[in-house]
Formats: structure tokens, sequence, C-alpha cells
């Protein structure tokens, strides 16, 4: 090998690290994809704090079976954070509870998605660990999903915001002054001061955080003042300044996307290969037994009609385990992965149906969609707006008609 060959190398390897380098700091990757997980886990937290308003006081609340106390002494061991534990009363537990709904709602529609993910975070976080008893797996994908949305650009497309920053004139020297941006900044700023100060939250800047030697004082710091240099340096530094936080933020953004991706990957590996060790994984059977359980039968007869079968039950069993083993090694695929997401969704919604586990179902397509493939989504959105587009004009034509059909003379009748 001569050394003019070796030197080419070099620089294909040079040209294709600098393309590289371009791409991750230059755009935030996948803002589709990340706005459909983003759309599907605030849907999903939303509709579970909804379906369990009723139940609320006993599932997290000071009605429960698992009280304030021993509460408190689980979370003086695991260091958890949770803001229920800052005070023992139902008046803030409810404020708790109805700010968790708020900010799924927020962030389910795009409105300050950087502030309502962190917001939605608290929220997750605060009611889960509160009662961990009573999680099961979608719970601990919500519960990682949360923390990582966070980093995530997740307000680019099909968002309050993304329709904001449309409308916005991008002629003038100056951004838009942003009167609402900056009161929620001041007002979430002074709370976390009080709570800081003047409350038993105990909140550490370099211990019992989400990383060791970091605390959540630090964290949540570090978001506000992150929230307002970024406000200056867009209003008053617009040049290099703005551009570095720029690339900062896509950096952070790319990096929390293969972390989401990785997450996924993970958790059908693990879950696929702990099944393979099972001896009913291995038989065929495995199925069979969960659609006995009472707990996990809301229709008795549906699971009596899977359970009759046991070539049906074998298939199924087998094909589960075959998915989630596979799955991973399809994304060198493209056309092989989108096959095996439509079997592990469709895997999904039978055991949202046959099982009783909506949320958890739920959870789990909302982490699928993070592999959607770019132009079906497109498509999707394309068919959002027809038809929001078509119920909007027709909403508008309706009174109209009316207000016509109500001014012309009636026809007449036989009797006059």
């Amino acid at each position: 090998m001569t050394i003019s060959a070796v030197q080419s190398g070099l620089a294909r390897v040079q040209a294709a690290m600098a393309r590289g380098h371009a791409r991750v700091t230059g755009s935030a990757l996948g803002p589709h994809q990340t706005a459909v997980v983003r759309i599907g886990f605030s849907f999903t937290w939303l509709l579970f704090l909804v379906r369990e308003w009723p139940h609320r006081r006993e599932l997290y609340g000071p009605d429960g079976p698992w009280n304030w106390d021993m509460a408190r002494r689980l979370i003086d061991g695991n260091h958890a954070f949770t803001a229920l534990m800052w005070s023992d009363s139902g008046l803030w537990f409810e404020t708790v509870y109805a700010l968790a709904l708020v900010s799924a709602l927020l962030l389910l529609l795009g409105w300050r998605t950087r502030t309502m993910s962190v917001l939605f975070m608290l929220g997750v976080l605060s009611l889960q660990n509160r009662s961990i008893f009573l999680g099961d797996g979608g719970d601990n994908l919500i519960h990682l999903m949360s923390i990582y949305l966070v980093l995530t650009r997740c307000g680019q497309v099909w968002s309050l915001d993304a329709r904001r920053a449309a409308r916005r004139p991008d002629d003038g020297p100056k951004p838009p002054r942003d009167t609402t941006g900056i009161v929620l900044w001041s007002v979430l700023g002074l709370a976390l001061a009080w709570v800081q100060l003047f409350s038993d939250a105990g909140l550490s800047l370099i211990a019992d955080g989400p990383l060791p030697g970091l605390g959540w004082a630090t964290v949540l710091w570090g978001l506000w003042l992150v929230q307002g240099g970024w406000w200056l340096a867009r209003r008053h530094a617009p040049g290099e300044p703005r551009t570095v936080l720029d690339m900062l933020a896509n950096l952070a953004h790319n990096g929390a996307l293969v972390v989401i991706m990785g997450e996924v990957c993970l958790l059908y590996a693990s879950a696929g290969w702990y099944k393979v060790q099972g001896s009913r994984w291995q038989d065929g059977t495995a199925l069979y037994y969960p659609l006995h359980l009472d707990y996990f039968s809301p229709w008795p007869s549906l699971a009596d009609a899977l359970a009759s079968s046991g070539t049906l039950v074998m298939l199924l069993t087998y094909g589960t385990v075959i998915v989630q083993v596979a799955f991973p090694f399809t994304l060198l695929n493209r056309r092989a992965k989108n096959v095996m997401l439509v079997l592990l969704m469709l895997e999904h919604i039978g055991i949202a149906v046959a099982l009783g586990l909506p949320f958890f179902s739920l959870a789990a397509i909302a982490a699928d969609a993070v592999f959607l493939p770019t132009a079906f989504l497109l498509w999707t959105g394309r068919k959002a707006t027809r038809a929001r587009d078509r119920l909007a004009a027709s909403a508008v034509r309706l009174p109209k008609q009316r207000a016509v059909e109500d001014d012309e003379e009636p026809a007449p009748t036989l009797t006059g």
C-alpha cells in the first residue's frame, strides 16, 4: 500500500467525520419521531391520570394503604425525587396531581415544550416515586422517557410552538419580546426559590440527584438558567452565541434520541432473551396461563376462545419471542424493521385487548414510534391536516347554512 493510498483513505475518513459532525450539531434529527414520542407518552400519562382521578387519593394520596409516613421512610432510604413528600397536606397532593394533569395536556399540545417537558418529568417522578409498588412495565417506560424528553427538541413539528414560530415574522432585527415566556420563567424561578428556601424539600446541589454528584437543585436551577440564557442569546446575541447554543441543543437532542432508541432495543432484547430461558416459553404454552387469570381477563369469552386453540397459543407464544429477539437486528434493514414494527404494535394492541393492559401497550407503542419511517409520519400528518381542515370548514359552513335557511320563506304545503 502506497503512501498516497493511505493519505487518500485518511482524507475520506476525515471528510466523513466532518460530515457526521456537521449533521449531528447542525440539526435536530428525527423531529417527527420525537414529536410522536412526545405526543404518545404525554397522551398515555394524561389518559392514565384522568382514568384514575376517582381513585387518586387511594393510589398516591393520603387515603392509600401506603401512607405518607411509610413513603417517607422509603424515600429517606432510596433518595428518589417526589414533590409529594414536601408536605403531607391533602391540598398539596391535589395541587401536584392537578399540575401533573395540566403539564401532560400542555406537553401533548406542544405549548412551551421546553418548560412543559420539565414539569411533565417532575409530575411523573412525583407520583410514581410516591407509590412505587403500583407500577408496571408501562410506568417504567414513562418514567424513563419523561427524563429523556427534557433533553430533546420535541416541539419542532406538530405543536403549538411550531405554529407560533411559523407565524412569527422573520424580517425584524430582534425576535418578539415573548411576554408569556418571561412571565412563566419568572414564576417558575420564584416557585423554585421558595421550595429551596422555605420548604422541607431538602433539594441538594451535589447529592440525591439523577446522576452521582449531581443533585436535583443543580438540575432544576441549571435548566432554569439555560432557559433564561437561551432567551438572552436569542434576543440580544443572535450571532455566534446563538449558533453555539443551537449546536449544543442539537447535540443534546441527538444524544437523547440515540439513548431512546437504545432503550427500546434493550427493552425488547432483554425481554426476548429472558423469555427464551423460561420453560413455558420453550414449550409454547406461556400465553395460556395469563389468559386464565381473572386479573388479566377483561373479556373472559375472548380469553377462553384464544386458549381453546393449542395451535394458536403455540404460534402466539413463539411469535412473541421471535419478534422481540429479532427486532434489534432488523434495524440493519429498513424493510425488515418496518415489518417488525407492525408486528410489535399488533402484539401490544393484542395485549391491551386480551390482557387488559391498555396503558402498558400505549407506552410501548409510543416508544416503538421512534423507529417509524419519516415518509409514513409525513403522510399521516398530511392526512390529519386535511381531516382537521375539513372539520373546520364544515363547522364554519353549517351555521351559515342554518342562517340562510332561517331567512328563506317556508315552502307552501297542502294545508297552506
